[in-house]
This record gives C-alpha cells, sequence and structure tokens, in this order.
C-alpha cells in the first residue's frame, strides 16, 4: 500500500520537474533579463545622444553596469558606421514642468519677425518633404 502511494504521489509531482511550465524563473534568468533590460536602455540612451549621467537618472531601477555597458557598445557602433544620433521626441517626465515654465515665458514676450526670404525657405523646404 506504501508503495502505490509513493508512486502515485511521484506521479502527480513529476509535472513540477519542469518549473519553466509554470513561470517560476530561476536567478539566472532573471539576472540575464536585468542585463538585457540594461544593455537596451545604454543602446537607446547613446542613439538619442543622451549623457550617461542623463540615462542613469532617468532609469533609476537598471542596473548601471549594464546600462553603461550598452552606451559603450552603441557608442562604438555608431562611432564605426558614422551614425548620427536621433534627438529623442519626447522629452524626460522631470523636464516637461521646466518646460511648461519655459513656454509660458516665452508667449508673454513677443516673437521677433521672419524676414519673407527665411520664411519662404521654410515653406519651399516643408512642400519638398525634407
Amino acid at each position: 500500500m506504501r508503495a502505490i502511494l509513493t508512486f502515485a504521489s511521484l506521479l502527480l509531482l513529476a509535472p513540477l520537474g519542469g518549473c519553466d511550465l509554470l513561470g517560476i524563473e530561476t536567478g539566472t534568468v532573471v539576472a540575464a533579463k536585468r542585463e538585457a533590460e540594461g544593455k537596451a536602455i545604454g543602446g537607446a540612451c547613446r542613439h538619442a545622444g543622451r549623457a550617461i549621467e542623463d540615462c542613469y537618472t532617468l532609469n533609476r531601477k537598471a542596473d548601471k553596469g549594464a546600462v553603461f555597458a550598452g552606451w559603450r557598445e552603441m557608442n562604438d557602433y555608431m562611432r564605426e558606421n558614422q551614425l548620427q544620433e536621433v534627438p529623442p521626441a519626447l522629452q524626460p517626465p522631470g523636464a516637461s514642468a521646466a518646460a511648461a515654465s519655459a513656454a509660458g515665458a516665452d508667449e508673454e514676450a513677443e516673437p521677433a519677425p521672419r524676414s519673407a526670404k527665411s520664411a519662404r525657405s521654410t515653406n519651399t523646404t516643408k512642400a519638398k518633404g525634407t
């Protein structure tokens, strides 16, 4: 009777041997994911032309060593292939308040009049799609 109970419990516990199927991550898997995410963040920061210190500030939870490794790899890649930085379209969350206050100050000041020549060249450039 005891042998049957032991055999039945082993049969029930056998599927648990593949812990990956349950979504349980090991420490090495978690570390590898953090490393890859940090490298991706660092590479993106370098491609956007951000300084490494700014990247650390914007991504406090990321591993600094991995962020630096990704930043350095992207820097080397950009130098080898002569790629230019792509300025970010969105500002960091902390910069939005500063930008709003600066925009308010700009609205109060009268804008400088544009010459007719610069207005034509701007419109021509927009029409060409560049």
